[in-house]
């Protein structure tokens, strides 16, 4: 049965020639014997992680296209890096059409798995972990593609990161759905990507669970036409243990859903509820920058027929708690700062208003007003859902 998988799943990939499986054991050598696979392997082949723990001091790599590497489930199959002896990535892919799948990374040094220009990937029923729990000192990112065209993330787990357990950046064309995203900084993470669905997923206990940032300073900017529907976004209290520096050390702690300078942005039929500090945030980009061709102001955002439940009742942010005494024990569940263009709220539920006119004016100046979403039926869908190569598809079937 399993061997009818690999061969499926490797011939989903078109690979040119018949794909032969390299087989790997857990036990004595195993960092060399997993690494040596990775070398050696030709297009269309598939490597075989067996059931057991792999015990490994390096990080390992994949720069061959059309491969697949798959153990025998998240938590039958697992590659610790406890004792890693470098800084690096517990996995890095730099070639296209990988699948990766049904394996689990834990305590790597840095991040978990890293894919840099590796169009149409795969990352399908994995776990990445940092089993000590939330710590500045555990790995930025668990599943982190970037710099690539045709993404799709799939029934992962992601547990511990100091920065984004799921974060796809600078990339196009992405799926991020049916994932579980806890206990990390920023649970999902979209940033300055243009294309991307984000759905059926869980984000809990994490610092803020699900973040869309565009940000300066970055080789690809202009991130647009992201929508995030369907999720559950849960109780995301877990203080921000963030290193100091990194941009999500600025996520408030008790945030659900946050757009921050982004374009084209759809956020709808969500569940989100007992997030301390909001349900939903939508800000300027505020720190000092001097990219000329940054535009900081969120922009045509539609927020639209989500499930509100309690939110506010924590503000972790400056002025906050002095907002919760003026709004009788809780601000409202969303808020955004005043600087955006064409922002429509569709939500019969109330919104603060903080009332800023320039993207980095200090909250200090603040001028915050309250209105009411709209009570009558609104539809902002205008963005068509994101469709991937039928080969990536086929993978996880």
């Amino acid at each position: 049965m399993i061997r009818t998988l690999l061969v499926a799943t490797a011939l989903c990939l078109s690979a040119p020639t018949l794909a032969k499986t390299i087989t790997i054991d857990a036990g004595a050598d195993a960092q060399e014997r997993i690494q040596e696979a990775l070398i050696l392997a030709e297009p269309g082949d598939v490597v075989a992680l067996g059931a057991g723990r792999f015990d490994l001091t390096d990080g390992l790599s994949l720069d061959v296209d059309n491969v697949t590497v798959i153990g025998a489930g998240m938590d039958q199959t697992v590659l610790n890096f406890a004792g890693q002896l470098g800084a690096g990535e517990g996995l890095l892919v730099t070639s296209d059409h990988v699948v990766l799948r049904d394996f689990a990374i834990e305590d790597s040094k840095g991040d978990g798995i890293k894919s840099k220009g590796a169009d149409n990937i795969v990352y399908y029923q994995l776990r990445v972990e940092w089993t000590r729990g939330p710590h500045p000192e555990n790995g930025a990112y668990a599943i982190y593609p970037v710099e690539s065209k045709n993404v799709l993330v799939d029934s992962v787990t992601t547990i511990g990161s100091s920065d984004a357990g799921i974060y796809v950046g600078q990339s196009e064309n992405i799926i991020v759905r049916n994932s579980v995203a806890k206990f990390n900084v920023a649970g999902i993470e979209i940033e300055n990507s243009v294309g991307a669905d984000v759905y059926n997923n869980i984000a809990v206990n994490n610092t803020g669970g699900i973040l869309v940032f565009d940000l300066p300073n970055i080789p690809k900017q202009g991130g647009r036409e992201v929508r995030v529907f369907d999720n559950i976004v849960v109780d995301n209290n877990t203080p921000n243990f963030a290193p100091e520096g990194n941009i999500v050390a600025e996520v408030p702690t008790g945030m659900g859903i946050m757009v921050m300078s982004h374009y084209e942005v759809e956020v709808f039929d969500n569940v989100i509820a007992e997030n301390g500090t909001g349900n939903i945030l939508i800000v300027s980009y505020s720190k000092g920058q001097d990219d000329p061709n940054y535009n900081p102001k969120p922009i045509d955002i539609r927020i639209f027929e989500n499930k509100h439940g309690r939110a506010g009742y924590k503000p972790a942010f400056p002025g906050g708690e002095q907002l919760k005494a003026a709004f009788g024990g809780a601000i409202p569940p969303i808020i955004e700062d005043g600087t955006g263009e064409n922002i429509l709220i569709g939500e019969d539920v109330a919104i603060l208003t903080l009332g800023l006119t320039t993207p980095g004016q200090s909250l200090s100046e603040a001028k915050p007003a309250l209105s009411q979403g709209a009570t009558e039926p609104f539809d902002g869908r205008q963005l068509k859902p994101i469709i991937l190569p039928q080969a990536m598809e086929d993978a996880v079937k």
